[in-house]
């Protein structure tokens, strides 16, 4: 049963933010802009593998997709996590050309492609991690203990891999291309066929999951050390991207291509609420946007469908969802 569905992580709608609002000439505008790129493949590959969940019995298997579960300021991401009532499976899917080395001696992962060789983080690492997370997150919650598996799937067609390293025994089962994939879930199902969660922990344990599901305010902020006071402020054109866009005749107007849009501002709230904070003053909407009127900003705000807490100064605008 498809608990979560695959959307487009939110970790790229904050990076495509990001971009939109950081200076070009930001020393790390390129090292965004590529993992930028590195998570929309990723993105890809990860639907490419939903085709092989289908096969899946749906009233064994609870499906949750790109869960951001919080840990301190950071959050725990997991590509695809299987529950069952004998077992979950944790799944980080790599979508990756070349040829892929798994170096279990150095904990290190390879990529040589174009003869270009480049190291990225050990997937194997990071996989377990996630396991242990799952592990007191149950315990914390008073959840039967169940055994937490984990795979590495590599869903390029044209990329192959090679595990080395005096632990390759331990890793060569843990990783996988997406068309073996159903010979490794026969695999821990015939592993584990005890139940330990009934169906009420099972369904429990769902709600609490999509429940944590989130990333921490300013988390890509705090990763490449970016302070909010490094983003470009002011309404992009719709259009040609100019900014900052004024007001005239109660519409966004741009003065490059000489257009007017109602509703320019709804695409700098989207940016802020990703990049800033998950909520915004009549006051902070003004600065940000380079309005004058109060009134023009509560006009704007109150027209914009979001939810709102607080009287007079105190008053702040929110989405209900990030992405909004």
């Amino acid at each position: 049963m498809l608990i979560k569905e695959r959307e487009i992580p939110l970790t790229i709608h904050i990076l495509e933010a990001l971009c939109r609002r950081l200076p070009p000439a930001h020393p790390k505008y390129k090292e965004i802009q590529d993992e930028l790129g590195r998570r929309r493949v990723g993105y890809q590959g990860e639907v490419a593998f939903d085709y092989y969940l289908r096969y899946l019995p749906k009233d064994k298997y609870m499906i949750l997709h790109d869960l951001n579960l919080p840990d301190g300021d950071y959050n725990c991401q997991n590509d695809t996590l299987l529950l069952t009532s004998e077992y979950a499976l944790i799944i980080e899917v790599k979508n990756m050309a070349g040829k892929l080395i798994f170096d279990t001696e150095n904990e290190q992962f390879i990529q040589i492609h174009n003869e270009k060789e480049k190291g990225y983080p050990y997937p194997i690492a990071q996989a377990e991690r996630h396991q242990d997370y799952l592990e007191k997150l149950l315990a914390a919650h008073k959840f039967p203990a169940i055994p937490i598996e984990y795979l590495v799937v590599i869903t390029n067609n044209f990329a192959n891999y090679v595990v080395t390293g005096k632990n390759a025994y331990k890793v060569k089962p843990r990783v996988c291309k997406s068309d073996v994939f159903p010979n490794k879930i026969h695999f821990f199902e015939n592993q584990y066929k005890k139940p330990l969660l009934d169906a009420k922990d099972l369904r429990k344990l769902c709600r609490l999951l999509v429940k944590l599901n989130t990333i921490p305010t300013n988390y890509v902020l705090r990763k490449y050390g970016i302070n909010k006071s490094d983003l470009l402020t002011a309404v992009f054109c719709p259009r040609c991207n100019n900014f900052p866009l004024s007001r005239k005749k109660s519409k966004w107007y741009c003065s490059v291509c000489e257009t007017y849009s109602k509703d320019a501002h709804i695409h700098a709230l989207m940016d802020y609420f990703l990049l800033i904070d998950s909520k915004i003053t009549n006051q902070q909407f003004r600065d940000y946007c380079h309005l004058s009127s109060s009134h023009t900003s509560k006009r704007l705000l109150q027209s914009a469908n979001l939810s709102f807490s607080g009287t007079k100064k105190g008053r702040f605008y929110f989405p209900k969802t990030i992405p909004w």
